[in-house]
């Protein structure tokens, strides 16, 4: 009977990415395996994936595995970025449902069930929703609303749905979000296109146990880029028609000139200045479609050539076997 009970509990795979986080990822991983002794019918792995920081955190994710064989680690090569963690860690997850979450202690273990209970027939994305995070910097919060802003104009993302980096998913979703091997994976992005029902759910946030966030001004820019250019051909558009709309507007004013010197033969002056503003404006926007045309083509060039979205450099298992 045991044994026949066994097999219909489900796997949950916790994916935590991990940079800097060698003083908060045991007790994470404590909560973790805390709250999962308090309901029945559920088994649990966890996937460390630790993102090459300058501090000890690999060595404690081996200790870690030693002490916990349900703790899985994975050491990158070098930073590759969190979204390409998870990506990684997405690949090695086994479970029915799949959690992802933060490293810092800010995401609360204790609150997974309220996601992994929203998952049914309907629902298959479930975020965490802390809007009214009190925590966070003016700053990252003007950096969220922008995010959100472009997210809903370039992603199709409804209005009301918060992104957070607390996220459950079924096994189907994750399948899907795992077909993507380009080297600029966004999360978001992915589960957008891969989830048919993504609800949110509300969830307590806590203050981060250590540090500061592993998140400098290159790297939100570099993950808004991602987000920007990987999933929608909106900008090349928007550059399509202003071209079109500058070109309509010199068309009409060329005409304009050329009636009023017709009438009026001594009304048009040479208007060198206004030449050149015109010719800086339309200088600028070309550069600026050119420089957006290049961003494109030269993703396209790196996925052509295979640039890797991440490189293991080191598993908590090749350590085991040896």
């Amino acid at each position: 009977m045991e044994k026949n009970q066994k097999l219909k509990d489900r796997l949950i795979s916790f994916v935590i990415p991990c940079y800097n986080s060698g003083k908060t990822i045991e007790s994470v991983v404590r909560q973790i395996d805390d709250v999962m002794k308090t309901r029945e019918g559920y088994e649990y792995e966890v996937i460390l994936v630790n993102d090459n920081p300058p501090d000890d955190t690999w060595r404690i994710i081996k200790d870690l595995h030693q002490k916990n064989p349900k703790v899985t680690g994975l050491c990158m090569s070098h930073n590759f970025g969190q979204h390409n963690a998870l990506m990684a860690g997405y690949r090695k997850a086994k479970g029915d449902i799949i959690v992802s979450l933060d490293d810092d202690g800010q995401n609360p273990p204790s609150e997974v069930f309220k996601l992994v209970d929203r998952l049914n027939g309907n629902t298959n994305v479930v975020y965490g929703d802390y809007t009214d995070d009190k925590f966070a910097s003016g700053f990252r919060k003007l950096g969220s609303d922008f995010n959100d802003w472009t997210a809903t104009w370039l992603l199709n993302k409804p209005k009301e749905l918060y992104f957070s980096s607390y996220i459950a998913t079924t096994r189907e979703v994750i399948d899907q979000v795992n077909r993507y091997t380009g080297p600029y994976p966004f999360v978001d992005g992915l589960m957008l296109r891969s989830g048919s029902g993504i609800v949110n759910q509300n969830v307590d946030h806590q203050k981060r146990q250590e540090g500061q966030s592993g998140y400098s001004l290159s790297k939100l820019l570099n993950l808004w880029a991602n987000g920007f250019t990987a999933f929608s051909v909106k900008p090349l558009r928007i550059g399509a028609l202003l071209g079109a709309i500058c070109a309509g507007f010199g068309f009409l004013f060329s005409l304009f000139v050329v009636i009023q010197k017709l009438i009026y033969q001594d009304a048009v002056d040479a208007g060198w200045s206004s030449i050149i503003c015109i010719m800086m404006i339309l200088g600028g926007l070309i550069l600026l479609m050119l420089g957006l045309i290049g961003e494109y083509v030269g993703r396209i060039y790196l996925t052509m050539n295979s640039t890797p979205q991440y490189i293991i450099f080191e598993t908590t298992e090749s350590d085991s076997q040896s």
